[in-house]
């Protein structure tokens, strides 16, 4: 004789919602992983090279390489300059464009002093975007942190 029970049988269900919760959280860490997994390098290419006149210095320009030497010998877009007359120098270019971007670069033996006055120096014209230029180990420039918006391009490579 068959008795039934007064609980009533309850089908199995396969709950989809968590299922698909589960495959979301799966897939985000998935992406996550691998996107710290990569190195962002760039590629080294051989340019070939111009034979338009070279740019006038009179010309507006916006972008400022400053590299700080051992001794604080202080290189502005190339060229030795004192260090009493980058201020003034700083300032003419901000005076000229608003939108001026500066790349600092420094010698290992140059003092971190001697770099946090020149961008000081910078900030206290006005200057808000401002590049560090760096090395890896390995000698290669560039590997670094990707460079915020509005950060200073990097120099051409030396050929």
């Amino acid at each position: 004789m068959k008795m039934r029970s007064p609980i009533p049988k309850k089908h199995a269900r396969i709950e989809i919602i968590p299922l698909i919760d589960i495959m979301f959280f799966l897939l985000a860490s998935f992406m996550m992983v691998s996107l710290t997994q990569t190195h962002m390098k760039g590629i080294r290419v051989n340019l070939p090279s111009a034979n338009s006149p070279p740019i006038p210095p009179d010309q507006k320009k916006d972008y400022v390489s400053i590299r700080v030497s051992e001794g604080n010998v202080i290189y502005f877009d190339n060229v030795m300059m004192a260090s009493d007359q980058v201020l003034p120098r700083l300032s003419e270019m901000f005076k000229a464009n608003k939108d001026v971007k500066i790349s600092i670069s420094a010698d290992k033996l140059a003092l971190h002093g001697d770099v946090i006055t020149v961008l000081d120096q910078a900030r206290g014209v006005g200057i808000q975007k401002i590049g560090y230029q760096i090395k890896t180990a390995t000698g290669e420039p560039g590997a670094g942190a990707p460079p915020g918006p509005g950060a200073a391009p990097p120099p051409p490579p030396k050929p």
